[in-house]
């Protein structure tokens, strides 16, 4: 280990020590304040259990039910001194009415402090049923301030006495997640946001089309705390707690707070492709924090190598940049590593700035998607981070977000002077919820570069000007401009339909005509989720269609295509094809489980003919052979049909570390079979356990 890593965990345990070793002191009740110190503890917790017990009246449903066993009660005692129950062990709807009752009257206590300020500090209560088989010991760990825990206990056939045990946890007025508070981003993992698609659709007012969503948006409609409180598990040990349950570090105050955690993405599987085994290997660390109650700040830092299934590992190479090994998909640039493996660093990072409740600026490196689809036909997280600056405006029942990113092409023959050309793209998009079940949405792009001279043309600053007019008066090399429309109809809270339509450019007559003019460049898609399926609790379902016809998102000057370090910055499938999906998730606890199958056909370019069939959106459009005839998914026809099955278990709710199992069958059967373009059949299968901060599409 190097010098400055062992002067890296010096500081950081010493901090951690320190952080630690402050005087925390127990909440004083009524009655207790002439007790010692010694005492204080015993006095409080006996007096609750006491003022509990003589408030509580059981519901009739338990008394017809004949109940019996334990309930555990979490409540807390806030800087206030004020009691409030957070969440009870039961589906006792009634019960715990009572018990937010019983709790918000329970007389106000002086505070906790930590050190000489006053803190939240929370409890777990273990109600027994009969009362009169309530414990009459009470205990309280004495080692040094705990977070927050949290489990479910087996309720036992007959009456037991069993020891009231309160578990405490000492922490600031920003709680146990100060992320829920800020505006910093929600981690964009496709499984984690269908389920927070739910609570959002439930609600006439929230916007869904733009992703990440924000953590002070989320509260809106989802308590996240609860929802992570639920799943918490009782650890004593400092590596149980921080494993399970806890970021690594958090350091909090009146006007801030941080945390770190290391982040893992460690993964072991075989494909059937002869290599003796694949893996991914990849260490990081992720710090988050605010300044204040407007900004907040967030930076990840991967170190990562890998081996993947063979048609990945062909991807890596057939789309290496220059001066390159490979391209790991949606990580970018990459070099060798020991045998048929790939070094890929990256990092993210981006600012938060919400000065009031109708704006949020973004100033980043990181990744954004629009739609409410598992596709998207506008902008998709598919190709590696880029920079970008981002203005989000709510009010009233619309969200309009002005997104501009500086993206790369990456090919040798766009390298100036050494370096990777660059490219500008401007993105608006409106949401506006015309009532409780239909949502429109407008979008607009414009791309642009560097030939010019001009860069970012101040045009396209103009966060409220329309793109096409600009593009037609500056002359077609000057830009490339897209337009779009998205909807969504919510039939119930748990069904609805969404759709995409990308237009490219468009002749209507053309259209009508049925010549398949190359002109009719459009993409659409359509798609249904339902929710809580056939009243399963948390199974979510979903199919969509996707269809692009050729040529759409390319461009005469291949720099000014629809692509970022050679991948699609929409679907990753490019241009050229139809696709059908079919998800299912699930979850129970910690539990989860995932099964998406794909089916759908992609022409691509013929190996030896020159014709470019509108599939490669890095081919100029002017290689095309003919004006007309142009047919979805022509050139090659290739046939594809993906399934991917994964079920794991999610270790830590406040850092989302998982542990995984997943098999992926691929069958790619194109018609003309070449030396380089073969059919291929690949089964996977996969281990391991992830940090899961972001989706990773090898699904092509």
């Amino acid at each position: 280990m190097s010098k400055k890593n062992i002067l890296f965990l010096f500081l950081y345990f010493s901090f951690a020590i320190n952080l630690f070793a402050q005087e925390e002191k127990y909440p004083v009740y009524s009655g207790c304040a002439q007790t010692s110190e010694k005492n204080l503890q015993q006095c409080f917790l006996e007096s609750v259990k006491k003022e509990v017990l003589n408030k509580i009246e059981l519901p009739e449903t338990l008394k017809k039910d004949n109940f019996e066993g334990t309930i555990n009660i979490l409540f807390l005692v806030n800087r206030e001194g004020r009691f409030e129950m957070l969440y009870a062990d039961t589906n006792y709807g009634d019960l715990k009415k009572i018990l937010k009752h019983v709790f918000k009257n329970i007389p106000t206590a002086k505070p906790a402090l930590y050190g000489d300020r006053p803190v939240e500090m929370r409890f777990i209560f273990p109600l027994t049923i009969p009362l009169g088989s309530a414990p009459k010991n009470t205990h309280i760990a004495k080692d040094k301030p705990k977070q927050l825990f949290f489990r479910k206990i087996k309720r036992p056939k007959t009456p037991k006495k069993i020891k009231l045990r309160f578990v405490k946890k000492a922490i600031t007025q920003k709680g146990f997640y100060p992320e829920h508070q800020s505006v910093l981003n929600i981690p964009l993992s496709q499984s984690d946001y269908t389920f927070l698609d739910y609570y959002y659709n439930k609600n006439s007012a929230a916007h869904t089309d733009f992703k990440p969503f924000i953590y002070d948006d989320a509260t809106k409609y989802v308590d996240l705390d609860a929802q992570k409180n639920a799943l918490l598990k009782l650890r004593n040990s400092w590596f149980g707690r921080k494993f399970w349950n806890e970021h690594m570090l958090i350091v909090q105050d009146k006007d801030y707070w941080f945390t770190l955690n290391p982040i893992a993405d460690l993964q072991l599987g075989k494909d059937n492709s002869g290599v003796s085994y694949t893996y991914n290997n990849t260490r990081a660390v992720q710090l988050q924090g605010g300044l204040g109650s407007h900004l907040n700040f967030s930076s990840t830092i991967y170190e990562s190598q890998g081996r993947f299934a063979d048609y990945i590992n062909q991807f890596i190479i057939d789309n290496k940049p220059v001066n390159s090994n490979g391209l790991v998909p949606g990580k970018g640039r990459s070099k060798e590593f020991n045998t048929n493996g790939y070094d890929y660093p990256t990092a993210e990072g981006y600012i938060s700035y919400a000065p009031n409740q109708f704006f949020n600026f973004q100033f980043g490196h990181g990744k954004n998607f629009i739609g409410d689809g598992y596709r998207s036909l506008f902008l998709s997280d598919t190709p590696s981070a880029s920079p970008y600056i981002k203005i989000a405006t709510t009010f009233w029942k619309i969200r309009y977000t002005n997104l501009w990113l500086f993206m790369d092409d990456v090919r040798p023959e766009a390298q100036i002077n050494g370096a990777n050309a660059r490219k500008f793209v401007v993105m608006h998009n409106l949401s506006y919820n015309i009532n409780k079940k239909l949502t429109i949405s407008l979008f607009e792009s414009v791309i642009s570069d560097n030939a010019s001279h001009d860069g970012l043309n101040i045009n396209y600053i103009n966060p409220i000007i329309f793109f096409r007019p600009i593009e037609f008066s500056r002359g077609e090399s000057a830009g490339n401009a897209l337009l779009g429309l998205g909807l969504k109809y919510k039939f119930t809270d748990n069904f609805l339909v969404y759709n995409q339509i990308l237009v490219d450019e468009l002749n209507l007559g053309n259209l009508t005509s049925g010549v398949g003019s190359w002109t009719n460049k459009f993409g659409f898609q359509i798609g249904a989720k339902y929710f809580n399926a056939f009243k399963i609790e948390n199974l979510h379902l979903q199919t969509e269609l996707n269809i692009v016809r050729p040529f759409t998102y390319s461009h005469a000057n291949p720099i000014l295509n629809y692509a970022h370090f050679n991948q699609p910055i929409a679907h990753p499938w490019g241009a050229n094809f139809w696709e059908f999906i079919a998800i299912a998730r699930y979850k129970k606890d910690r539990w989860f489980g995932n099964a998406k199958f794909i089916i759908g056909k992609k022409g691509f370019d013929i190996e030896g003919n020159n014709t470019s069939f509108g599939g490669d959106l890095y081919i100029d459009y002017n290689q095309r052979g003919s004006d007309v005839g142009q047919t979805l998914a022509q050139g090659n026809k290739t046939a594809i049909f993906i399934g991917d099955l994964q079920a794991g278990y999610l270790i830590n709710p406040a850092t989302n570390l998982k542990l995984f199992a997943n098999i992926s069958y691929r069958k790619f059967t194109p018609t003309i079979t070449t030396t380089h373009f073969k059919a291929t059949t690949t089964t996977w299968i996969n281990f391991g356990f992830r940090t899961d901060l972001f989706n990773w599409y090898f699904d092509f």
